[in-house]
């Protein structure tokens, strides 16, 4: 469903500037039992990536029921909000006020998997601190990662930024496992500050920390973790293989103690 504000309109208009630019953000949120648990966390996201762009957002009342109508007796699935600055002439410059255009839009939850094959991916992340954390929609970068990993048959692709520094999978946050702590790299240069990544350092199981590829290649395990999937082993990056390491367990299990909806071991990553 699209909406100019709080009116139903059938389709984007071609002068949406998040279709013509980029010029919007986006939060995916898993769905359970006709709830969406993390909702607070992503509306703060949403809310902090729109302060920075200068996107107003609906009104938040609207928004919400628009979203209890679409989830209500949906026992599991991924909810998409995607909100746009609005449409606007031809050129980079916007209006001082413009009305968001946005749109929900549900989807089955992603195949579970248990063990994922990594691969390093020659397309970097551009830094840029002041998109850095938001999810906003040019996710040029992204495509063009995941393109690679595809075409070698890999699950997921490892990124780097423009000076080498580790940043995440092209889909989820990296958590490495190295001298008994759990580490994420830092996302304030670029990245996506995930949902379940402030979840797990909120918590205390996670430490942020700059990584190499030979810190990550070197690791006792890895895993990946999204608002969506939960936490993921990885088995394999490039040639190096990793066994299920009982740390993992506990953490996916910690995770699970405060949300069921990743309380089976092949969703929650």
């Amino acid at each position: 469903m699209i909406y100019c504000g709080e009116t139903i309109q059938p389709a984007f208009s071609p002068a949406n500037r998040g279709l013509n630019y980029g010029d919007g953000l986006f939060e995916t949120l898993r769905v359970h039992v006709g709830e969406l648990p993390l909702w607070p966390r992503h509306l703060a996201r949403l809310r902090e990536g729109a302060g920075r762009l200068g996107i107003t957002l609906p009104d938040a009342d609207f928004l919400e029921a628009r979203i209890d109508g679409m989830i209500a007796g949906e026992e599991a699935g991924v909810l998409k909000l995607l909100v746009t600055r609005g449409d606007g002439g031809r050129g980079y410059a916007a209006a001082a006020a413009m009305e968001p255009v946005w749109q929900l839009s549900l989807h089955p939850l992603p195949p579970a998997q248990t063990s994922l094959r990594l691969g390093w991916c020659e397309t970097r992340l551009a830094i840029q601190p002041r998109l850095a954390g938001i999810k906003h929609c040019n996710r040029l970068e992204q495509v063009l990662a995941r393109a690679e990993i595809d075409r070698v048959g890999c699950d997921e692709g490892l990124m780097r930024d423009g000076e080498g520094r580790v940043v995440g999978a092209t889909a989820a946050n990296l958590l490495a496992f190295r001298q008994g702590r759990w580490l994420t790299p830092p996302v304030e240069r670029c990245g996506v500050a995930g949902v379940l990544r402030g979840v797990l350092l909120e918590a205390g199981l996670v430490d942020v920390a700059e990584m190499t590829v030979a810190d990550v290649e070197t690791a006792e395990a890895l895993a990946l973790c999204n608002a969506v999937r939960g936490i993921l082993q990885v088995g394999q990056l490039g040639e190096r293989r990793f066994r299920s390491h009982p740390d993992l367990y506990g953490l996916q299990m910690a995770l699970s103690m405060r949300y069921p909806m990743f309380s089976t071991p092949g969703e929650s990553a």
